[in-house]
């Protein structure tokens, strides 16, 4: 199956310079790799530029069979909440009240938050396997792409907050903590409140709140 660049998307330089090399290397793999090819680019295709009001930015799909499709931290309505996931929500319940009845963060995505991984694919139980196939071109390009405006980047873990450099301009929201993880989450992501602090946020802008927790 070919991978199409999202529409929206399409005027990055990477797509022109840096996919063929991924996607060549993609084609060449004997593993299973996760994302399942068609939702690859989901995250992209589900949120245009020009719609993007918060980014949440991750690190790789998750490794396990069944559960990565396409956007960060998000899994099928039907999958068990894998742990970071457990963590977000613990974190969103301490901070809002409540958090979603399933892992299914596309209704997050219809808003305007983008749920971007700095590597868009994973060979299936190899966690950060394809940190280094050349998807971090991508996320520098979409962080520019993004700093057109005035918009919130939620940076989740060390390798996420390295593309912090590439957010241009000022009267951005940028929020920087551990990742969700079961092995940092305790080192101050439980605590950092980035769901209400995205929302004071944006109200504080003219703009409506994210809802994060009914679908």
């Amino acid at each position: 199956m070919t991978l199409t660049p999202p529409a929206a998307w399409a005027h990055l330089p990477f797509f022109r310079e840096d996919f063929p090399d991924i996607l060549a290397a993609l084609d060449a793999e004997t593993r299973e790799i996760l994302p399942p090819r068609h939702q690859t680019f989901a995250a992209l295709e589900a949120c245009s530029p020009e719609n993007t009001r918060v980014i949440i930015l991750g690190q790789d799909p998750y490794p396990t069979p069944g559960h990565a499709h396409g956007l960060a931290f998000s899994v099928e309505p039907d999958i068990a909440l894998p742990r970071s996931l457990r963590n977000i929500y613990k974190e969103m319940v301490e901070d809002l009240g409540q958090a979603p009845l399933n892992g299914d963060l596309r209704f997050w995505a219809k808003q305007g938050v983008l749920l971007l991984n700095t590597a868009l694919s994973v060979p299936a139980g190899e966690a950060g396997a394809h940190a280094k196939l050349g998807w971090s071109k991508l996320t520098q390009q979409v962080m520019a792409d993004l700093s057109t405006r005035p918009r919130a980047f939620v940076l989740w873990g060390k390798p996420a907050q390295g593309f912090a450099k590439h957010i241009t301009g000022t009267h951005h929201l940028i929020l920087e903590s551990p990742h969700p993880s079961p092995l940092s989450a305790r080192r101050g992501f439980f605590g950092s409140r980035p769901f209400s602090r995205v929302n004071e946020w944006l109200k504080a802008n003219g703009d409506s709140e994210v809802n994060w927790t009914t679908p």
